[in-house]
């Protein structure tokens, strides 16, 4: 261990009450002005004769009375003898959270065994309270001295005593990562990988790592440094060239990207990436994990990883070019995984015996996955740990891919994923009608939202329809609960059920050009699918989508949107009077409402000229997504948002 770095946010406070409790200061504390009034700091600290305490930092805000206070140390012993008890008198108060004080105080004793000083009795430290000495641990006795010494081997932490490691402070390992002490001080754990690739590494003061991709700078959202691309189900016949597996980097930062493409510990590729811009980099084919049919498995060191030393975003193409049968997946950076899961994917084609998926990635050695099917799903073509009925518990390792597919009469719709370490989820279907009796049938996937970020308020609406826009494509939307007995609400209303009695249970909305807002009383999440061609609304066969939840809208978004297709379209939805820019241009058309919800949506045709890279600001929190389309083709995105947890 290189470095330990114990002065955290958590030990600073014992530190500090041990400090003043034990200063010898004879003064009360209090100081009487005629000036501004300032905070009040109360440390209160409890403390046995079995040596524990805990502290606690109250901040009290005085008006109006023209007292300033100092910080006050008051602590408090259970003891066996007589202990003073002062109490502050004439405080009140205020009304608007604050309190008034008089600057008395009333400083009795009492004579019981539970009493108080605030450092008038002589400046000892408490009876029992344990303070750090040149290395060694000693236990106050009260009364000036210690009636117990212990010398450290290891650390002393303030209140606690001798531990391995000062709890919650961070150290560099031998290797450059950077390690965190448990709450008990009894072990080092893993906190975070300071990667080389993604432009990190461990800061031997603070015990952290440092760069553009730590933890801390990229939050929770779509934004990341370090990603798993993952080849899904394709229909036979687009799994060899022409068609190519690729994904578009975009550089959301100010300096140029470095990226590196792995796979096990095999080198793939390199490339660079300039900022605010958008690269797109091919990847090999794999026809095991693209292949349509077959039995659940698991693919050892089936993903791709890709590592950026600046902030990128990533979306995937299965397969690149402007083809009948693909889609695209906005990708979430490891930054954002997380261990629960609601699965949105299409039902098993009985006809032509083709199944539905889902596809589980892992980044971290010896993950556990637990698979609870929900109605539909307990029909699942049996492997690799996973039963006929959809349940099943499978240990994956890093860049392993676990995928399951559907059997006859099963959709995988509703199925909830558990892990003990944080996974991504894709879902599809190799090529599927949507509805089942219109064609032609095209390929669907995309990354399924952790559990944690769904919420319970979305906006649904269509996409354009091609060649005439002004018109909407058709669409059917599923909303799938994830616990039981689930409300929901339509603005305006679709006539659809309003109830759903089980977590994993469904709702379709068939065919559907309508744009509307629906509601829950329990976290729902909400899939949409583009209409097939045949079907009468336009240009473009099946495409999937996983709706973003208002909550995790934003203001900005950089993305990406191939040139090769024939037209390519930006939806906004935004409340009403927003003001919007596409590409550094003002959206001048105005929102389409959402029935009297205050919100409106718009189509933005995309130019095809240049790479591919585009933009939206808003001086509002807005929700986007991106979709191509073609002649029997398309594809569909969620532009990206945030992926903070929302409370049930």
């Amino acid at each position: 261990m290189r470095s330990r770095h114990p002065f955290t946010s958590t030990t600073s406070v014992l530190i500090a009450l041990t400090l003043t409790a034990c200063s010898g200061d004879d003064n009360a504390g209090t100081e009487s002005s005629t000036g501004a009034t300032e905070p009040t700091a109360t440390a209160t600290a409890t403390a046995t004769a079995t040596a524990t305490a805990t502290a606690t930092a109250t901040a009290t805000d005085t008006s109006g009375t023209g007292t300033e206070s100092s910080t006050t140390a008051t602590a408090t012993a259970s003891t066996s003898g007589p202990t003073s008890d002062p109490t502050t008198a004439g405080t009140e108060t205020d009304g608007t959270g604050g309190t008034e004080t008089d600057g008395t105080t009333d400083g009795t004793t009492d004579g019981t065994t539970d009493g108080t000083t605030d450092g008038t009795t002589g400046g000892f430290c408490l009876e029992g309270l344990i303070v750090c000495e040149d290395g060694e641990a000693k236990i106050c006795d009260g009364m000036g001295g210690y009636s117990g010494t212990e010398s450290c081997v290891d650390e002393c932490a303030e209140g606690i005593g001798c531990v391995f490691c000062v709890p919650d402070s961070y150290s560099c390992d031998d290797e450059g990562n950077s390690m965190k002490c448990t709450a008990e001080g009894d072990a080092w754990e893993p906190y975070e990988t300071c990667d080389g690739l993604q432009g990190l590494s461990c800061d031997d003061d603070s015990g952290q790592c440092l760069g553009s991709c730590t933890k801390q700078a990229l939050g929770l959202n779509y934004i990341g440094c370090n990603y798993y691309p993952t080849l899904t189900p394709q229909y036979p016949g687009y799994q060899s060239n022409p068609h190519q597996f690729a994904v578009a980097v975009s550089n959301t930062s100010g300096a140029m990207a470095t990226i590196t493409v792995t796979r096990g510990a095999n080198q793939v590729t390199t490339d660079m990436v300039a900022p605010g811009t958008v690269k797109t980099i091919v990847l090999p084919w794999d026809n095991a994990l693209t292949d349509m049919n077959g039995t659940t498995k698991v693919f050892a060191e089936g993903a791709y990883r890709l590592r950026s030393d600046q902030p990128v975003t990533l979306y995937q193409y299965n397969p690149l070019g402007a083809t009948v049968t693909n889609d695209a997946s906005l990708l979430l950076p490891t930054n954002a995984w997380t261990g629960n899961y609601l699965i949105a994917s299409w039902q098993h084609w009985d006809q032509v015996n083709r199944s539905g998926f889902y596809a589980v990635v892992a980044s971290e050695a010896d993950t556990v996955v637990n698979l609870q099917p929900s109605a539909t799903g307990s029909k699942v073509s049996a492997g690799a740990g996973v039963n006929a009925d959809g349940t099943g518990m499978v240990t994956l390792q890093p860049s392993d891919v676990l995928m399951v597919r559907s059997a006859t009469g099963g959709d995988l719709t509703g199925t909830i994923l558990s892990a003990d370490k944080p996974i991504q989820v894709l879902s599809g279907h190799p090529c599927a009608n949507v509805p089942l009796d219109k064609g032609a049938c095209d390929h669907l996937e995309e990354s399924m939202f952790p559990l944690d970020t769904l919420a319970k308020d979305y906006f649904v609406v269509p996409p354009a329809q091609v060649p005439d826009d002004s018109k909407e494509k058709a669409q059917m939307v599923r909303i799938i609960a994830s616990e039981d007995d689930t409300s929901l609400t339509y603005v305006p209303d679709q006539g659809a059920p309003t109830t759903l009695a089980k977590a994993g249970d469904f709702i379709e909305i068939s065919t559907t050009q309508a744009a509307f807002r629906v509601t829950s009383d329990k976290k729902i999440a909400v899939g949409q699918y583009m209409v097939g061609q045949s079907a009468g609304f336009g240009t473009s066969d099946p495409a999937m989508l996983m709706s973003v939840a208002s909550d995790q809208y934003r203001k900005t978004y950089l993305f990406h949107a191939p040139p090769t297709w024939s037209a390519n379209y930006v939806d906004i939805i935004a409340p009403e009077g927003t003001a919007l820019k596409v590409d550094d241009m003002d959206v001048n058309a105005p929102l389409k409402p959402i029935g009297d919800t205050g919100y409106g949506y718009v189509h933005v045709k995309l130019s095809n000229a240049g790479d591919g890279t585009h933009n939206v600001v808003s001086d509002q929190e807005i929700g986007i997504s991106v979709y191509g389309v073609l002649n029997f083709g398309s594809y569909w995105y969620a532009g990206g948002l945030d992926l903070m947890p929302i409370p049930q």
